[in-house]
């Protein structure tokens, strides 16, 4: 390829697109777009903030001026944690606002996470929010497709496109300089909104707490040039293989709506029929009844929990409870625990792989999709994916764990097993425990996991690079300087 060739074309598209009537207001229209986008992103992102420091201190001097009390009332009177959002958030919210966001932790019983913005907001949510992510994944490829369908195409229909050609320049060589014309003007509109990114994402005093989100940004601007980059030739190479204008704007538009519209609801659909999924009634019945089958610690007479007295009993050679040398009755909830949470797990764990069987349907369309590929790629990089929320469930569900097994071990290692009740001034526990058990931290999934959990992404945006580069070099074999 020669570089002063390319460059000359790329100068041409430049130039003559930047004259075209209404290129330069298109090009306003965007930016406002994304201003208002990243602006009220990162707004949302810094209350969000606010809100959850301020309820989780709340949260935690409640916790910690608790009065002096039995370990097991602490068990039930509970803890609540919040997500926090990944300094890029503002970015694209993606399943964000459809999450739940505070989960109240309590023993022997694992809640819901509740409280997400769509559940208390109107139905406007369900027709979307405009992010700066979605801006650039569903509307920048319109503005581009409308900037290239004739850069070719015209070129035939003039009757310059075989001087072109007779005066030495390849297809190859034409295509690409159209679109690397067609790419910096799509660079217009793509920098200054990564470049305003950069400016919030510095600003943010989170952002020091989470250095990763620089390396994640760092990603996503590349991500973001090489989808630019795949629509800018997808545009030029359907202009040069397109007999008319209208043909070629017809096309893109098909393709667009088959990609961002089509392709995704179908992918979706499939992957819920494929894979079908309990509901919570359901789910929660199929935990319920395994735990009936396991035991029921609050149950002196159940069979499980009365083979383990006996064992007990027989393993300190005494003959009563009470002449056990530790609390009888929070060695049994400490064990209540540990099969209720196990069974959960599973459980959950056997929900969640559906719910991932479900999404590799729609992954797999990445393969076909550019469009699928940097969605899912912008939604795990900036934190506001299923993965980033399942570990956060993750992450509560063993706080939760690590609280009601504390609480129990301070009944098994303090209360005495004379006390009749746990209402007994001799069963209460100082409030100095409390304080001493450590508050939640939200801690958000490295970079390592996210790259793993999106390598096909990735691997779809290079394979498009690829195919279109293949198309390009052999286009001087099937493409015509004539219009018939």
């Amino acid at each position: 390829m020669r570089a002063f060739i390319l460059k000359l074309i790329a100068r041409q598209v430049w130039d003559s697109t930047l004259k075209r009537p209404g290129t330069r207001w298109m090009i306003g229209v965007f930016y406002v777009l994304l201003l208002f986008a990243l602006f009220s992103g990162y707004r949302q992102l810094q209350q969000q903030q606010h809100t959850v420091a301020e309820f989780s201190h709340e949260v935690r001097e409640r916790w910690e001026n608790n009065p002096d009390k039995h370990p097991h009332r602490m068990a039930h009177y509970g803890y609540v944690v919040f997500r926090e959002r990944f300094p890029l958030s503002f970015f694209d919210f993606g399943m964000d606002s459809y999450l739940g966001n505070a989960v109240f932790l309590e023993a022997h019983r694992q809640n819901t996470v509740n409280f997400s913005e769509a559940s208390l907001s109107n139905g406007l949510l369900r027709f979307g929010e405009i992010s700066a992510g979605m801006v650039l994944q569903l509307m920048l490829p319109l503005l581009i497709f409308f900037w290239g369908f004739d850069l070719v195409s015209r070129e035939r229909e003039h009757g310059t496109l075989r001087i072109l050609l007779t005066q030495g320049i390849s297809w190859p060589e034409l295509i690409l300089g159209k679109s690397l014309g067609l790419f910096l003007l799509a660079l217009t509109v793509l920098l200054p909104a990564v470049a305003l990114g950069g400016i919030l994402l510095a600003a943010n005093p989170a952002t020091a707490d989470h250095p990763q989100a620089y390396i994640r940004f760092a990603t996503l601007i590349v991500s973001y040039l090489v989808y630019v980059w795949i629509l800018a030739l997808l545009a030029v190479y359907i202009s040069a293989r397109s007999r008319s204008s209208k043909s070629s704007l017809t096309m893109l538009i098909g393709c667009w709506l088959f990609f961002t519209l089509m392709l995704p609801k179908l992918a979706q659909v499939a992957g819920q029929t494929l894979v079908p999924s309990p509901s919570k009634i359901e789910f929660d019945t199929a935990v319920e009844a395994e735990l009936i089958r396991q035991g029921d610690s609050h149950n002196p007479n159940d069979p499980h929990f009365a083979a383990l007295k006996d064992s007990l009993l027989a393993a300190h050679g005494v003959d009563s409870t009470h002449k056990l040398p530790f609390n009888y009755g929070g060695y049994v909830m400490r064990e209540g625990e540990r099969l209720s949470a196990e069974t959960y797990r599973q459980h959950q764990a056997r929900l969640v792989n559906l719910y991932q069987q479900q999404q590799n349907v729609v992954r797999l369309t990445a393969l076909i999709n550019p469009y699928m590929a940097i969605k899912t790629l912008s939604m795990a990089l900036s934190g506001t994916d299923f993965g980033a929320y399942d570990d956060f469930q993750n992450q509560a569900e063993a706080y939760r764990y690590r609280l009601a097994q504390t609480m129990n071990e301070l009944q098994i290692n303090y209360v005495s097993n004379k006390v009749k009740s746990s209402g007994d001034k001799a069963a209460a526990l100082s409030r100095q425990h409390w304080a001493r058990f450590p508050d939640f931290r939200h801690e958000f999934l490295n970079v390592g996991a996210v790259y793993g959990h999106e390598f096909l992404s990735f691997f779809s945006l290079l394979g498009w690079l690829a195919l279109l580069g293949i198309l390009v070099k052999k286009s001087g074999n099937r493409l015509q300087a004539f219009s018939s």
